[in-house]
């Protein structure tokens, strides 16, 4: 209660030890501290925090914890392995993971919370697939969608995207592909490739081009 003197009768008013006793009462059972902190920990999404975002990911349809994998990577005729590739297809293989799962953190599972709900309300078209792009990489550099044609559609990421990135696009559902189209993922940090590729490097300024993932 924030004016509790005005609950008062007169002539108890005046009463010290009442006082005492109903002021106590009412530090104690006073509400506002715990509706504060649910608010700020778990309703206001910019500063939703641990569980408060839990709950936020529930709400909107993503979760945390990301499954990582191997992948699939460049291989040559001897391989028996089903995860391998031939030329043009799979990145080298760079060794394996140390886990199959990845918790994102406070910081990057609240930037892909809003990027879900952002993608639930909005139409599957290139310009709102390019904006959630912008949320998701901020300051990573240039990354956008493009047709190709084909039913088929081409997220280009002029930098390279670490293992849980690659999962967020392909488990999280907050990249989904419209209905009939498939998405490919070309990673381009300045790899290698001729003057016809247009966005590759000469020679001695980048990679092998390693494919699409």
């Amino acid at each position: 209660m924030n004016d509790l003197e005005s609950t008062l009768l007169s002539q108890y008013a005046n009463s010290a030890t009442l006082l005492a006793l109903i002021g106590s009462f009412n530090a104690a059972a006073d509400p506002a501290a715990l509706i504060d902190a649910f608010y700020a920990d778990v309703w206001d999404i910019a500063t939703a925090s641990g569980h408060g975002l839990d709950v936020w990911g529930r709400i909107v349809g993503v979760t945390r914890l990301l499954s990582l994998s191997d992948g699939r990577n460049l291989g040559f005729e001897e391989a028996t392995t089903a995860s391998a590739d031939p030329f043009g297809q799979s990145p080298f293989y760079g060794g394996p993971n140390a886990s199959q799962s990845h918790a994102l953190s406070d910081a990057a599972f609240r930037v892909l919370i809003l990027a879900k709900a952002y993608s639930n309300i909005s139409r599957a078209a290139i310009p709102v697939y390019n904006a959630i792009l912008r949320q998701l990489f901020a300051g990573r550099g240039n990354a956008f969608v493009c047709d190709t044609g084909g039913m088929n559609a081409r997220l280009t990421f002029m930098f390279a995207l670490q293992p849980y990135e690659l999962a967020i696009l392909k488990q999280s559902g907050a990249f989904q592909a419209p209905t009939g189209v498939q998405f490919e993922i070309l990673q381009a940090p300045g790899s290698f490739g001729f003057a016809e590729a247009g966005d590759r490097a000469p020679f001695n300024t980048g990679i092998f081009f390693g494919g699409y993932s």
